[in-house]
């Protein structure tokens, strides 16, 4: 059988972390038996759905590389399809009309309370026999006994009650079908075959496998994620670092950092952390789901991130990490030059902003240096600069100022000057970079090139 999966987010919002993990295990599973993933919008909610949700999440699916397959279905547009269903249902006596309003179905709501019962619908209007009429929305006719059962593909088998379950509305009085029906006929026209999804659908699932039976139709197989907490195992929220996608995005975060990431909340192969996309696809075949909850530890994701970093071709990350450096104020910078800097830096950095920052040091003219006032206070002391003031009369006349000549400048400078390296360096580096921090002196140094090093010198040592 081929795979048939979904992703249906609703464009009330950017897509969310959690979100983007359901979008990732639906395209793996598709993908890894060369099956269908189609891309839902669930635009519904006509009052809180905004076309720039819809383009934001369109952009984080393409950022994140979940291609989909044909073009995205939009719920509003396909109104009359879902009237398509219900009336089936009315024809075939496996629905009904409802005159009962809003206060009067509460009024039954608050009785079943007081008696102790599960507040619902009573189906009042079940053996009516009412037609179409103003204000009358339309209902299910949900069995009144026994019981609805699903083999969840991440919880095992599920058993809910028919009569927990009342007779819910499928149509609304405005002639709008509900998000349940609108669900069923969306999964089905689709050819969905696996419905991967958070753990509050659960609810959810068996109102929708009665509405399949009701129909004559099979139900897709259904999956159902726990939600990604917070390392103190909390709710997850912005306070443990859970953004939007786009956020990760401009944080400077590699798209398949965090599409391994999340894939790893929740799904396990071995003890494998880092998987390359087609790992990730040849893996993940719906098996080795975790029930349990999966915290989020954004620490680990930049490790992971970084993990990615320091993997890529140096020509790769110059180009993506050139947007973070345009962004810093720094425009027209050599892609060459870029590299270079990459290869100095890159191991001292978790993203792409953190590289792009590190950068500025290197790229700053000698007078907008910003020098660290304990590491200035500590190193450039009158002995520090007289190391200084001798290295430039050094690196003013010496012939190359290629870093492996400079290395050995360097060298024989310490030796024939009766210091140790321990002493010399501290200055030096506080006088290039501004604190002590950086890569190698030399690659530095090579770096600036002969003008700019000595004007660093120059102003330190004065």
């Amino acid at each position: 059988m081929s795979i048939v999966t979904r992703f249906a987010p609703s464009p009330t919002g950017h897509l969310h972390i959690g979100g983007a993990r359901t979008a990732i295990f639906c395209w793996l599973l598709a993908r890894h038996v060369n099956g269908r993933f189609y891309l839902r919008i669930e635009d519904t909610d006509t009052l809180r759905s905004k076309q720039e949700y819809t383009d934001s999440i369109l952009a984080s699916m393409r950022w994140l590389g979940l291609d989909w397959d044909g073009e995205p279905v939009y719920q509003t547009k396909r109104a009359q399809l879902y009237n398509s269903y219900v009336d089936k249902l009315l024809v075939s006596g496996h629905a009904y009309w409802c005159s009962c309003t809003p206060e009067e179905v509460e009024a039954m709501r608050e009785k079943a309370r007081q008696n102790g019962e599960k507040p619902r619908y009573n189906g009042q209007c079940r053996e009516r026999g009412l037609e179409a009429g103003q204000g009358r929305c339309v209902r299910l006719k949900t069995p009144l006994s026994g019981k609805v059962v699903f083999d969840d593909l991440i919880k095992g088998r599920i058993a809910v009650e028919a009569a927990e379950l009342d007779d819910m509305v499928i149509r609304r009085a405005d002639g709008m079908p509900t998000y349940n029906l609108a669900v069923v006929a969306d999964d089905h026209e689709m050819g969905v075959t696996h419905v991967l999804r958070g753990d509050d659908h659960v609810s959810n699932t068996p109102r929708q496998i009665v509405i399949y039976e009701a129909l004559g139709l099979d139900a897709p197989r259904f999956g159902h994620m726990p939600m990604i907490l917070g390392p103190d195992r909390q709710k997850l929220s912005k306070r443990h670092g859970a953004r939007a996608v786009i956020d990760y995005e401009s944080d400077g975060l590699l798209p398949h950092a965090l599409v391994n990431y999340l894939a790893r909340l929740g799904w396990s192969h071995g003890d494998q952390e880092l998987f390359s996309r087609e790992e990730l696809i040849r893996y993940f075949d719906g098996a080795n789901l975790n029930p349990a909850a999966a915290a989020f530890d954004p620490v680990k994701l930049e490790w992971c991130n970084a993990q990615f970093m320091r993997t890529l071709p140096i020509e790769e990350l110059a180009a993506l990490v050139a947007p973070f450096v345009r962004e810093s104020g720094f425009d027209n910078i050599p892609v060459e030059r870029l590299g270079a800097l990459c290869v100095m830096f890159r191991e001292r950095a978790n993203t792409l902003r953190a590289l792009a920052v590190s950068f500025r040091p290197l790229l700053v003219p000698a007078g907008e240096l910003v020098y660290n006032e304990k590491d200035a206070a500590k190193h450039l002391t009158d002995a520090g600069k007289r190391h200084l003031r001798a290295l430039a009369k050094i690196f003013e006349v010496c012939g190359s100022f290629a870093a492996n000549d400079l290395e050995k400048m360097l060298n024989t400078f310490v030796d024939h000057s009766s210091l140790s390296f321990r002493e010399v360096a501290p200055s030096l580096r506080t006088a290039l970079m501004g604190f002590m921090g950086g890569t190698h002196l030399s690659e530095i140094m090579a770096f600036l090139g002969r003008e700019e090093t000595l004007a660093r010198l120059a102003r330190a040592a004065s």
